[in-house]
């Protein structure tokens, strides 16, 4: 007698399946549960971080893996100053000291607007010879101190404080005539340790006049028989003597002070008899025109005088 095959015992399922194949449970588990040790960190890993650091031009299909990287940053190389035209040096060296004032002078602010700017000389020795030549070639100094404080009475001005070669750059002068016009200070005296020999390429001096105290208006407190006036021209004259190179000599003065003065007439008078040539400082607004005097001031409160017909006589009214 035949027995049925046990379908149960068979290892194939025979005809058409019913379904799919079951599959192990451990292949269907998730790769983060079944090794979590592995793919933790790519689980919290997000591709956006890293495609938002790109470049956007790195960001385009074409892009090769060398454009993804970070280009290297060098560092800033100095500017080479002194390979720049002469020209070009010296035009930087105008706008350097562009702020650094007119006439040079004792002052307490020197150390604001001029110190500091001189610290350029300190570069190298090019520099040095270039921009002090400039600075001091362009800047005409004081030779007698007239700031109203501890300098006015030094008997060291700024010219006899400076060195032989920065005088010798120097190209003008300015005399400001005026302060302490009652009592002048004993340091403004023209000798050798003054350095005006060393001025050799100073062709014009600037005499600024301040005040003139011939003027009636310091009558009674000025000194008699023209001090200050016979002062300003042995000054000027002792200048002159140790600089025979000066060509020229300019004149100019506050608007009070008038060309037909005692002091003014005085200084003239000095530089004509050695035959230099007179220039007129644009401040004051003089020429070389004889000066106009202003015409008397009317005294509306003097009385009116009336003709009876000759010009010989004249009643008040």
């Amino acid at each position: 007698m035949r027995h049925k095959p046990n379908k149960a015992k068979g290892s194939r399922a025979v005809g058409h399946a019913s379904g799919p194949t079951p599959i192990s449970s451990t292949l269907t588990t998730p790769l983060s549960s079944a090794y979590p040790s592995t793919y933790a960190s790519e689980a919290e890993y997000d591709v956006s971080d890293e495609v938002s650091k790109l470049p956007i031009g790195a960001l385009t299909l074409g892009a090769s893996v060398s454009n993804l990287r970070k280009p290297k940053r060098e560092k800033p190389r100095p500017f080479r100053f002194l390979d720049l035209p002469s020209e070009l040096r010296l035009k930087v060296y105008g706008y350097h000291f562009a702020n650094t004032g007119g006439v040079l002078d004792l002052d307490p602010d020197n150390y604001k607007r001029i110190h500091q700017k001189l610290a350029i000389l300190r570069s190298c020795s090019t520099i040095y010879r270039e921009a002090s030549y400039f600075f001091y070639s362009t800047h005409p100094v004081r030779i007698f101190p007239t700031h109203p404080g501890r300098y006015f009475k030094t008997k060291k001005p700024l010219l006899a404080r400076m060195k032989p070669c920065q005088r010798a750059s120097l190209t003008s002068l300015e005399l400001r005539l005026g302060p302490g016009w009652s009592n002048p200070p004993r340091g403004w005296v023209v000798n050798p340790a003054l350095g005006l020999s060393d001025c050799v390429n100073i062709t014009k001096i600037t005499v600024y006049i301040e005040c003139d105290p011939g003027n009636d208006f310091f009558k009674g407190f000025r000194q008699p028989d023209n001090f200050y006036e016979r002062f300003s021209k042995s000054l000027l004259t002792n200048v002159l003597d140790e600089m025979p190179w000066v060509e020229r000599i300019e004149f100019e003065a506050w608007l009070n002070v008038k060309k037909s003065g005692v002091l003014m007439r005085g200084l003239i008078d000095v530089v004509k008899s050695r035959g230099l040539k007179i220039l007129w400082g644009k401040e004051r607004g003089w020429t070389d025109a004889d000066e106009v005097e202003p015409p008397p001031a009317l005294d509306l409160n003097a009385p009116l005088l009336k003709n009876h017909g000759n010009t010989d006589i004249m009643v008040a009214v």
